[in-house]
């Protein structure tokens, strides 16, 4: 399957200065995808996260890691193959929570998966590395199974055991003949056949009364420390007397301290609720000046709406007042010219008289 992403969030990166240990130094300029992985294949959990192409956290989950919430946004921990401390600040409290979540489950899988992994390693290794003890121990080398180098020789070789016989002081006197050499071997093979099997038979009988002898030790570990947990305890009790006895004092100190509070918070929510009484009052004024207030609006309104009304009849009026007065003034003028021309007329008729009279004398 391959190692496969299995939550992600975002984050901003940090990572603690390797000089000074204490400072933070950003790895990432905004928030970043931060992910864990499982690879199956391995049985590992790792947090991955990258910038671009550039993997700034590559962190395998460890049983002994921790990580540590430092605030309601930040949290940290400490990975000791890349000699670095990782930080990670999130956008909320519950995006921080999620995740510290989430390291606790992969840390617990990964305890988990090396605890089986080492099971099947001494599963594995129990046939070559456990025995009984004594003088069981002595036959189960390769040279006592399977003969020593010199005695290796099957009985298809017999050039090898014939340059064997020849450096040899102490050698039987055979006879040279390949039946002899043949019938000899087949019986030193049958024979180390059967102690073979022999010893097969003493190694697994070895090797189940040390999974018993196992299982009775790690019971009797098991009753030691539930009896050295019990003493502990009873130590504890005996010992934590005096101090129950001085936090019984100052409990009740205390809670003779919350029943202050409690009177000075009940006589306060008592000036609060007048408080609030006299502030319904003033709403209830308020509301009512309010009212008023829409109705002298609405009255401003309506006496403004008149006032234009009349400002505007009185505009009408001048001007049909300005009309009428230069209507008189053109029927003045007129009526001047006309006066005037009777003028001119009556004088030429007094002059036109006074001259007929003064022919007539």
């Amino acid at each position: 399957m391959g190692e496969q992403p299995i939550f992600s969030t975002r984050a901003h990166v940090f990572q603690i200065d390797p000089n000074t240990k204490k400072n933070w130094v950003p790895t990432s300029k905004h928030a970043v995808t931060v992910s864990y992985f499982f690879d199956s294949t391995r049985n590992v959990y790792r947090i991955i996260s990258l910038d671009g192409s550039k993997a700034i956290i590559n962190s395998t989950i460890t049983p002994n890691m921790t990580f540590t919430k430092t605030s309601q946004k930040f949290g940290q921990w400490a990975d000791s193959r890349a000699n670095t401390v990782y930080g990670l600040g999130f956008s909320s409290e519950g995006h921080l929570v999620k995740f510290a979540d989430k390291f606790a489950e992969f840390k617990e899988a990964a305890r988990l998966a090396k605890e089986k992994s080492q099971e099947k390693m001494e599963l594995t290794s129990t046939p070559s590395q456990e025995s009984a003890p004594g003088d069981l121990q002595s036959p189960l080398t390769s040279e006592s199974i399977n003969g020593t180098d010199d005695e290796r020789v099957t009985p298809d070789t017999p050039q090898h055991t014939e340059a064997r016989a020849e450096p040899s002081q102490n050698a039987l006197p055979y006879s040279h003949s390949s039946s002899s050499i043949n019938k000899h071997w087949e019986a030193e093979l049958a024979a180390l056949k059967g102690n073979n099997a022999k010893l097969t038979a003493a190694l697994l009988e070895s090797t189940a009364n040390v999974k018993q002898w196992k299982q009775q030790l790690a019971a009797y570990q098991e009753e030691a420390e539930r009896l050295h947990k019990r003493v502990t305890e009873l130590e504890c009790v005996s010992g934590q007397t005096t101090v129950i006895k001085s936090q019984k004092t100052e409990l009740n100190q205390t809670i003779e301290e919350l029943e202050l509070a409690l009177k000075a918070k009940e006589e306060e929510l008592e000036r609060l609720k007048a408080e609030v009484e006299s502030a319904s009052e003033f709403q209830s004024q308020k509301d009512s000046l309010t009212q008023k207030l829409q109705d002298t609006e609405s009255r401003n309104q309506t006496l403004e709406a008149q006032l234009s009304d009349l400002e505007q009849r009185l505009e009408s009026s001048q001007l049909e007042r300005e009309a009428f007065r230069k209507s008189l003034r053109s029927l003045l003028e007129l009526l001047d010219s006309k006066i005037f021309e009777l003028t001119e007329l009556r004088d030429t008729l007094t002059k036109l008289i006074e001259g007929s009279n003064v022919v007539k004398r």
